[in-house]
Order: structure tokens, then sequence, then C-alpha cells
């Protein structure tokens, strides 16, 4: 079976491309660039894309019975939005696969992305709306909404536990989520990737609410928990200052104010990864 990945250089597409190529996949590896991924190396081609450019796009899908896509814009830009990437950029993609006859287009999204109010966050809006572009389509289509990942909680907390003060939103400390670690997830979209018509809200073994993953994060460092209470309406101010719109980080601080004041529970919960485990190996770096 031939398998295009999109988006395969990325946390969650190295994982994927890991597990694909580990089960003798054939796989077309496209991305923006190639990362080193030593332990596959040369069990896959890698093809050099940019999704906002259909003509790289062209003959990626051919022969090809299934693609997965992971791309999105999961950071800071000022060239690019969400509705570039998200949206457009996977329409384009989308497309091809068509045009080349696949049958199968898996789309990783992100869960709570159909919930009032995630039409003002371009990064929830834009996949909520290829969402709805490929249920329109005739190709067979499998959706997972992952509630975040282990190395995005850990990555985003870590310099406030470096500073000694973690920064949460008054009142929503006991948001909840469980979040799934990236090889757990990857596993699962490849044993899922044949699937139809159908979409998963992924999460991990493990519920905490944001104020017990900053207590988990400070133990794991060995630092007293100390917690700063922000109000919300502060997060709504910082993202229209002249210069975070000018640095292209509206969106991502609209993304933030939306994940930490909402529950992101998946209710099919993967893997046996420890959340807990995982913040004690990574702050005792």
């Amino acid at each position: 079976m031939k398998v295009v990945l999109a988006g395969a250089f990325g946390n969650l597409g190295a994982e994927i491309l890991k597990n694909l190529c580990g089960k003798g996949f054939e796989v077309v590896a496209a991305d923006l660039r190639e990362g080193d991924i030593g332990e596959v190396k040369g069990k896959y081609t890698f093809v050099k894309i940019d999704a906002t450019d259909p003509e790289t796009l062209k003959g990626l899908c051919d022969g090809a019975d299934v693609v997965i896509t992971t791309m999105g814009l999961t950071g800071a830009s000022t060239r690019f939005t969400a509705y570039d990437i998200d949206l457009q950029g996977n329409l384009n993609l989308y497309e091809e696969a068509k045009k080349a006859g696949v049958k199968k287009f898996n789309y990783i999204s992100v869960i709570s992305c159909d919930e009032p109010g995630a039409e003002k966050v371009p990064m929830l809006h834009a996949k909520y709306l290829f969402e709805n572009e490929i249920k329109k389509q005739p190709m067979d289509w499998i959706i997972y909404r992952p509630t975040g990942y282990f190395y995005d909680i850990a990555k985003v907390f870590k310099p406030y536990v470096e500073k000694g003060e973690m920064q949460l939103l008054k009142g929503y400390g006991d948001v909840k989520a469980n979040v799934v670690d990236c090889p757990d997830f990857a596993e699962f979209i490849v044993e899922h990737m044949n699937d139809t018509n159908v979409t998963y809200n992924v999460g991990g073994k493990e519920t905490y609410s944001y104020l017990e993953m900053a207590d988990l994060c400070f133990k794991a460092a060995g630092k007293p928990t100390k917690i700063k209470w922000a109000p919300i309406w502060l997060f709504g101010i910082l993202a229209n200052l002249p210069k975070i719109k000018k640095a292209g980080k509206h969106d991502i601080i609209l993304f933030s104010k939306w994940t930490l004041s909402h529950d992101l529970v998946g209710d099919t919960e993967v893997g046996e990864a420890s959340f807990k485990e995982y913040l004690n190996k990574y702050f005792s770096k």
C-alpha cells in the first residue's frame, strides 16, 4: 500500500513516518524540507512541497492509496495565516489527491474546532472549514482531533517553570485536558487510516486540570509551585497590540486563550504513555 504523508517532518509527522516505515508501507514523505530521522532514512521517498503553491504538488499523489496530512500553521508567521495553510494548503493537497484517484484522505485537525466561539480563533476556524469541505466531497475521509500533545505543554510551560512562576487564567484553573503522546497518537492514526467517514476526538489516558499540570511541571523541576493568575481579558488586549500583530503572534495568543479556558478531553483515549512520567523526564534533563 502506498501512503502520501504531508507534513512528514513536524513532531507528529515524524512519528507517523516512523510508524508507517516500520510497518513496511511504501511512503512518500512530503514537506518544505527533509528532517533527520535516522532510523528510517532510505525507507521512504522525500518530495519537497509548498502547500501554498499547487505546482509543487503535481504528481505527488499518483498511485497512492491513502493520503495523511498533518499540515497546519503551528507558530507565529508574518507571511502566512492559518487560512493559507490549514485551509487552502490542505485544499490544494486534496484536489491533487482527488485527481490521482486516492481512496482515503486522513486529516489531523484539533479538538473543539466546531464549538461556539471557535470561529473567532483562526487556528481553529481554518481547520473547521477544511473539515466541512472534505465531508462534502466523494473521497472517504478520516478526521483526527487531538486534544494537544505532551511536548507542547512541556515546551510552553518550560520558560515559566524556569522563571519560577506560571501564568494561568483567573477562574479557569480547573479547565481540563487529556493530552496525548505523539508516538501513541501516530500509532492510532496508522491503525485507523483505512476507516471510513469517521471523526475521532483523541486524548491520552490521564486527564489533568491546567493547575495540576503546572504543579506537575514545578515538582518535576524540583521547584515550589507558584501561580500568577491573569484575567482572561488581558489576552484579548495582548493579541491586538500592534507589536504583537506585526510579529505574527496575534493568532497564537487567541489560540492559547482558547486552550486555557476550554475543557479539551478526548473520548477516544489512546496509548499507555504517562504524561506525569513524561514531565518528570523532560524537566529532569
